[in-house]
């Protein structure tokens, strides 16, 4: 990339590398996912437990290094409202599966 084009637009070098790093952070995670998937060397079990751990990582990844959200006091509102986020999401998500397994229940 044109080192005057990066200036121009107000990215620095290291906002530059702060991408860069979670790009390929989420490529290799990815990759892991796919791989993992593709040859079948583990367990159904292991390899559910080790994609839905990528996930999850790579979440945290995407969070950290494309939407800057930490512990600083400048982005503490937005962790928090995207705890409040993930709550509400849980309790919907938690809800529906036991509904779902409790209309199973009462069907059977």
């Amino acid at each position: 990339m044109n080192r005057s084009l990066i200036d121009s637009v107000g990215a620095g070098g290291a906002a530059f590398r702060s991408y860069a790093v979670g790009f390929v952070l989420a490529l290799v995670l990815t990759g892991l996912s796919f791989a993992l998937v593709m040859s079948g060397v583990l367990s159904r079990p292991a390899t559910l437990i080790i994609i839905f751990a990528a996930a999850a990582l790579q979440s945290l990844v995407h969070i950290h290094y494309f939407l800057h959200l930490d512990m600083s006091s400048k982005a503490r509102w937005n962790v928090l409202a995207l705890a409040f986020t993930a709550l509400v999401m849980a309790i919907f998500i938690g809800g529906t599966v036991w509904i779902m397994y409790y209309l199973q229940y009462r069907l059977m």
